[in-house]
């Protein structure tokens, strides 16, 4: 391992955050030894480069592979069981996961691990138990564990206050929606951020629906090119069916069927692949009716 390598992507991922090297140091160590770092001349222990990674916004494994523990996996596995039930919508068993959790000590460690219980539970506090205000109060502490105005977004955080656009959305109140949209967009401008590339997907596309809202299909067509061309280059799956629906949707709105039947179409080969019944009937539907007028 070159570590003077990790110091030249701390040095990188500061300056585009915006921070000066104090920033960094405070809590962590001296300024004096992350200019080392950042020279290359010391190696950082992995501790400081965890509290390093955590104030730049990315993963500690963006430096280099760190071993895990068995408690480590256990936290990863619930994430990743509570991102699964997230992306499908399953809100119920995610309830049921979270009531589980919220009696495990071992969440109550750090407040990372408790900001992923706050996050989900105000998720299915809106989904399941129909309670905004409280789904918005527990997103809002989940931000506010870990964010900080002197180090980068987190995904985690990108993706808390994505989860609180969406809820703005559900309730019409599109303006708020886009203010939240907005400050991911913004966030994820930092380079080297994105391990899950999925979210720069979902971030587009939710953009993308608040502007068909306002009638500014050309820019919520804009923002669908882009992502359908970001899942291209990066080899995701995910997000493909709904941007192709959104354009077909927009110009559909515009009584412009001819150009939108393609977009329908393709929208219906994604869901195929995805097996999914619901959207493949809608569309089946909807292609008939646009085939029609086109």
């Amino acid at each position: 391992m070159d570590y003077s390598v990790i110091g030249k992507k701390i040095k990188e991922l500061r300056k585009a955050v915006g921070i000066t090297q104090g920033d960094l140091a405070e809590g962590i160590c001296t300024q004096a030894l992350i200019s080392r770092i950042e020279n290359g001349d010391i190696y950082p222990s992995a501790t400081a480069l965890y509290q390093i990674s955590v104030k730049l916004g990315v993963d500690v494994n963006y430096f280099f592979e760190i071993g895990t523990t068995p408690r480590l996996d256990y936290i990863r596995e619930v994430e990743k069981q509570l991102r699964y039930l997230r992306v499908f919508r399953k809100y119920e068993e995610m309830r049921d996961l979270i009531k589980t959790e919220e009696k495990n000590p071992l969440f109550y460690k750090d407040n990372e691990k408790l900001q992923l219980l706050y996050w989900h539970k105000g998720i299915y506090q809106y989904e399941v138990e129909q309670d905004a205000d409280a789904a918005f109060s527990l997103l809002d502490q989940a931000y506010h564990l870990t964010a900080h105005p002197k180090k980068a977004m987190s995904e985690r955080e990108m993706e808390i206050l994505a989860s609180t656009g969406a809820i703005k959305f559900s309730l019409h109140r599109f303006d708020d929606a886009l203010q939240y949209y907005k400050r991911v967009e913004k966030a994820m401008k930092t380079p080297g951020q994105l391990q899950d590339k999925s979210i720069k997907t979902k971030l587009f596309y939710n953009i993308a629906r608040v502007l068909t809202r306002f009638g500014e299909f050309e820019k919520s067509t804009a923002y669908c090119l882009k992502a359908i061309k970001w899942c291209l280059e990066e080899e995701l799956l995910w997000g493909l069916g709904e941007l192709h629906y959104q354009i077909g949707y927009n110009y559909e709105l515009t009584a412009d069927y001819e150009r939108a039947l393609p977009y329908f179409q393709s929208a219906l080969h994604m869901f195929e692949l995805r097996n999914d019944e619901k959207y493949i009937s809608f569309l089946t539907t909807k292609i008939e009716e646009i085939s029609i007028r086109a």
